[in-house]
């Protein structure tokens, strides 16, 4: 009877043993059928636009419901933006030009909550102060002010924008600037694999949900705005944003849970850079650079090679492109390249479990 009973007692033992192997064996299938990409970096450094690209070349873009609310976003952006530059005059200490003081006050006491109609009666206010001396004085110095790099897009394309029938483009959609809240998670396949790019909000108070993400991550990648490196911290203005870049890629990567993954950094927006060196001086902010002020390739590289230092170690190799977010042609080509990096790391993780 004893016998019996242990014998019952082994098949249930081997039966759960053999259910156990056969769900770590999935496991393992599917670890090594998904490639995961966890993407960092700062606020306003680009991440989000590398995930909309990913939408536009992977996925579907952008459905009707996702542009009407981005038209809502980008008709409001343009008018909280062009305030935020009025205030900046005087911060500045600039004059408006005598004729335009009266409208500079009247645009700033309107307020626009729903969007089109009241964006549409603002279209001229806004387009004679985009004319004046004054604020275009405004625009070009607005590193010290909290306005995006890409306003000036849509206040070239203001007309089309403030129609009562506007439909926002890919190209709108890229260059919209909405704070990342929590974590967005785009996965998509290619050749069999599961790619799952998470981002994460850069803001200082998003941060803190990184650590939920560090789980099976194939590569880090981190996103650093070129442009930035005369510009202010949303939440510190007393911080330069390229240096609180510099500071967090170096905790980033040297964390424990990081330092043994290989990285991809993401030099971006380096059109705006480009533009930005002719006229504000790199060595200003960062005296270790030794080049002309307006060599980009030389500014470029010093920039990039200060981070790679921040994050080398004898565990890993570091891999930089440049990109223009906004170009989906650039980042097409960028992609292909980060893929092969990504799937030789991947297939060497897995012959190694």
């Amino acid at each position: 009877m004893g016998n019996k009973k242990n014998k019952a007692k082994k098949k249930r033992l081997e039966e759960r043993n053999q259910v156990l192997e056969q769900e770590i064996e999935k496991e393992k299938e599917d670890l090594e059928k998904t490639v995961k990409l966890l993407l960092l970096g700062t606020g306003e450094s680009g991440k989000s636009t590398f995930i909309k690209q990913i939408r536009l070349i992977f996925k579907s873009g952008f459905d009707e419901k996702t542009r009407e609310l981005y038209k809502h976003t980008i008709q409001l952006n343009l008018v909280k933006d062009t305030k935020s530059l009025v205030t900046g005059m005087n911060t500045l200490d600039i004059d408006f030009e005598p004729e335009n003081m009266s409208i500079a006050r009247e645009f700033f006491n309107t307020e626009a909550k729903h969007c089109t109609h009241e964006t549409t009666e603002l279209k001229e206010m806004i387009k004679t102060l985009w004319e004046d001396k004054g604020f275009k004085d405004c625009f070009e110095k607005r590193s010290t002010l909290q306005v995006p790099d890409t306003h000036y897009y849509y206040l070239d394309n203001i007309d089309r924008i403030t129609q009562e029938d506007y439909k926002p483009t890919d190209q709108d959609i890229l260059y919209c600037r909405i704070p990342t809240s929590g974590v967005t998670v785009v996965d998509f396949e290619v050749e069999k694999k599961l790619w799952t790019i998470v981002d994460v909000g850069g803001q200082r108070s998003e941060r803190r949900k990184w650590i939920h993400q560090f789980d099976d991550v194939t590569v880090l990648g981190y996103v650093v705005a070129l442009s930035e490196y005369d510009q202010k911290l949303f939440e510190d203005e007393g911080i330069n944003r390229m240096k609180e870049s510099m500071g967090l890629f170096e905790s980033t990567a040297n964390n424990e849970f990081f330092e043994t993954l290989d990285c991809i950094i993401l030099f971006n927006k380096i059109d705006l850079f480009e533009k930005k060196l002719k006229k504000v001086s790199l060595k200003k902010w960062f005296p270790g650079y030794t080049g002309e002020d307006d060599d980009s390739e030389s500014a470029k590289e010093f920039i990039s090679s200060e981070f790679i230092e921040l994050g080398k170690n004898n565990k890993r190799s570091i891999h930089h492109f440049y990109t223009c977010g906004t170009d989906t042609e650039n980042i097409k080509t960028v992609i292909q390249s980060m893929q092969k990096i990504i799937l030789q790391v991947h297939q060497n993780t897995n012959s190694n479990l």
